[in-house]
């Protein structure tokens, strides 16, 4: 069994669930490798001894059996650009707050590596969206695929913006916006949610557009076929507006044509016996709970 360790590098971060994990695999006769900054990171207050590493470009293949992150939902979405394509199964421990992504609890974290070596899991396979532009974008070059959401906003202004949006080149709407959300259903929680968009099962082969704070107030979220081409032009008072790939942000000349569509991979998302997805909503959104029960 080989494990790759990932979390993100900040003050106060949790490192007993990390040592759990460490000691579990250890138990298991499991080769254990962690990411450089992490382990830098870990090094300066723990005797770690001596692991393997990996960063961005090196270190990961295809013999990995699971892929660990610890953090929050944020780190999980930076974790899937650490896998990319090379199908690695992903479980997130929850060591932030809300956690739909990261959703293991961190104090049963030797849970992990047990159930996995029971079988007391399955796979999900997550779809991602990947962005083109007509001239392309240096940010973008390499990691131009999102797990949660695209989004174009407005910057540098507080005026709105215009997204034309074509739907396999039938032109939908101009949303007049502070933006435009495109999110997949494992993003349904996230962003897209958070302005009225809404929750989708992660399996179901949609997309979602969710307009943030639109003018125009018959505009509503719309659930789209996920084999949909989608292509936006923005125009606005300033010269610029942003494009986000999860938590990764450039700034983009107004009218340049954006082209998204469903990625050609897939993430997979270790789903273990003990958690699922409606657990998940129950605990995370209360749903159900009410005074009265």
């Amino acid at each position: 069994m080989k494990v790759a360790i990932y979390g993100q590098v900040y003050e106060g971060q949790q490192v007993a669930p990390v040592l759990d994990l460490l000691d579990e695999l250890k138990k298991a006769k499991a080769e254990a490798v962690i990411e450089t900054n992490f382990y830098d990171f870990l090094a300066e207050s723990l005797a770690l001894g001596s692991f393997q590493r990996f960063d961005q470009s090196n270190g990961l293949d295809t013999s990995f059996d699971l892929f660990v992150s610890f953090g929050g939902d944020g780190t999980m979405l930076r974790a899937v650009t650490y896998v990319g394509d090379l199908g690695i199964p992903i479980v997130g421990v929850n060591t932030g707050r809300l956690g739909f992504l990261s959703t293991f609890d961190k104090n049963e974290v030797r849970k992990v590596v047990t159930e996995f070596q029971n079988g007391a899991f399955s796979i999900e396979e997550r779809s991602l969206v990947e962005i083109s532009l007509e001239d392309g974008i240096k940010e973008f070059d390499e990691l131009n695929f999102a797990l949660n959401e695209i989004t174009v906003s407005r910057k540098d202004t507080t005026s709105m913006i215009t997204v034309d949006t074509y739907l396999n080149d039938e032109f939908l709407s101009s949303y007049w916006a502070d933006g435009l959300i495109i999110s997949t259903p494992t993003g349904s929680t996230g962003y897209s949610l958070s302005c009225g968009g809404p929750v989708i099962a992660p399996t179901t082969k949609s997309l979602v557009l969710t307009p943030i704070a639109p003018h125009n107030l018959s505009a509503r979220p719309l659930v789209i076929p996920d084999d949909t081409e989608i292509r936006l032009v923005v125009s606005g008072r300033e010269d610029n507006h942003l494009v986000s790939l999860d938590s990764r942000i450039a700034a983009i000349p107004n009218g340049k044509e954006i082209r998204i569509r469903k990625a050609d991979f897939t993430i997979k998302m270790v789903e273990y016996k003990s958690e699922s997805f409606l657990k998940t909503i129950r605990n995370k959104l209360l749903w159900g709970q009410d005074k009265r029960n």
